[in-house]
């Protein structure tokens, strides 16, 4: 059976000690997807996520022409191996002008923009398009980028955003059946691209500058620094370009709500209260979180947990117990929504920085935590891109997930401690961590052991209630 529109989280009561596996990363594996698609022969990815984003990736890459074997993994429910058959750099050719190929990419933003580069170093007209939500998330830097390269990028609605017809035919061919998507301007294999709004313009070009003989510059905030560029940047040097096999990491973001979880049960905290007269949070000057390896009551460990600093939610454990200032371009990447949500059980107001990329990825994630957060009664300030969170006395509440994986497994984990967290649409999380409930519900050591009902019945669900498909 599917999950239910609303479940409920039952709070852990009783100690647990926990050891948990997460599923691969997807940022690793829908960008080895594009380098395996344009090595020489078979590679084979082990440990790939396999979710709904990294689903489209493969499906988009059979679409255009690419065999993609996908074998189930024993160790992992939500993981494969798969195999693809790279073809040395050629991309098989798309449809026409009047019939071009079509390629859904639903709201993965990976792919969106991933295969709007790739497709330029095929022959022919790609379109692509996915939901809504994908078609108002920002592609004008990238767009730029590829028309400077020499391509023509037509955005339908004429707003720079999907869905978007491209055709990959170089100025120098301008003389194909195509020939009205060709620019007649002279093409230059150089360009430059902004990740101001999105790193993820950088890392779509990267991945396949050395097989279009493009040379990236890239501008905007962080550019020399930027985690996800680096992380492009250090997988192309270590994949295996001739072909052979590649191991993908688990993804440290899911990791970070196992992380988190174990702060919120081994805090233990009275809440603070404001004054009502002066509005000033009274704190418990001798609180301090209980999260040492002293005799602990809760014990939960993410296994395998990623070394290679890949990724820099990796870093996410060192950020326990919070500090006072976390910014999302130079501490944390998805995981400082983690963060957030733990912020409101800190000693004292935390200052989340940097979050204008949060406003245009599944949905716009700074009202949405802001919003959230204080339905369940937290005090939660939003000033330009920043959010301060306060210690705060917190309640049930339902909560809206906005078809966003990562608000659903946040207040998830917050529901482990706080009574009456109901999450609307908990299957969103079949984005990127479809058996995520199943790991809240398992019992330790390989789960959380925790209950989790149907928010109208009350009735308890059960493991096969709890994949998200």
């Amino acid at each position: 059976m599917p999950l239910p529109d609303l479940i409920e989280i039952v709070p852990l009561e009783k100690p647990i000690h926990a050891e948990v596996t997460v599923p691969g990363s997807k940022s690793i594996t829908n960008r080895a997807l594009i380098l395996a698609a344009l090595a020489e022969g078979e590679t084979v990815l082990q440990g790939a996520l396999w979710s709904e984003d990294t689903q489209i990736m493969v499906e988009c890459l059979q679409e255009i022409g690419f065999m993609v074997n996908v074998e189930v993994d024993p160790s992992e429910n939500c993981n494969r191996t798969i195999t693809v058959y790279g073809k040395g750099g050629v991309v098989p050719a798309g449809g026409t002008e009047q019939q071009p190929l079509d390629l859904f990419v639903g709201n993965a933003g990976t792919a969106a923009r991933f295969l709007s580069a790739f497709v330029c170093l095929g022959k022919g007209v790609y379109r692509l398009h996915g939901v809504p939500r994908m078609h108002e998330r920002p592609q004008v830097a990238l767009f730029k980028a590829l028309r400077e390269l020499g391509y023509r990028v037509e955005s339908e609605n004429g707003n720079e955003k999907l869905p978007v017809k491209i055709c990959s035919r170089r100025g120098d061919e301008a003389h194909s059946k195509n020939q009205s998507l060709l620019t007649s301007a002279a093409t230059s294999r150089s360009c430059n691209v902004s990740i101001e709004e999105s790193s993820q313009f950088a890392s779509a070009l990267l991945l396949c500058a050395k097989t279009g003989y493009w040379e990236i510059k890239i501008t905007g905030e962080n550019a020399e620094e930027s985690p996800y560029v680096a992380m492009t940047m250090e997988l192309i040097k270590a994949f295996p370009h001739q072909g052979g096999s590649f191991q993908i990491e688990p993804d440290a973001s899911s990791g970070s709500y196992f992380w988190g979880a174990e702060f919120l049960l081994r805090t233990q905290k009275e809440m603070v209260e404001e004054d009502c007269d002066t509005g000033i949070y009274r704190f418990n000057t001798d609180f301090f979180p209980i999260i040492t390896s002293q005799q602990p009551s809760f014990s939960i460990i993410v296994q395998s947990w990623p070394t290679s600093f890949m990724q820099i939610d990796s870093q996410f454990p060192r950020y326990l117990p919070l500090p006072a200032e976390i910014s999302r371009v130079r501490h944390l990447g998805d995981s400082i929504m983690t963060a957030i949500v733990l912020g409101t059980f800190s000693d004292r107001f935390i200052r989340f920085t940097d979050l204008a990329r949060l406003r245009a990825q599944e949905c716009e994630r700074v009202v949405a935590l802001r919003v959230e957060l204080t339905k369940c009664g937290a005090k939660v300030i939003e000033e330009a891109n920043t959010l301060t969170v306060y210690p705060s006395n917190l309640h049930g509440a339902e909560i809206e997930t906005y078809n966003d994986h990562r608000m659903a497994m946040c207040f998830a984990i917050l529901g482990l401690k706080v009574p009456g967290i109901k999450i609307k649409n908990s299957a969103c999380v079949k984005k990127t961590f479809p058996n995520f409930f199943q790991k809240l519900a398992a019992a330790p050591p390989h789960g959380l052991g925790a209950k989790i009902l149907d928010g109208k019945t009350g009735r308890t669900l059960t493991h096969e209630d709890l994949f998200a498909d």
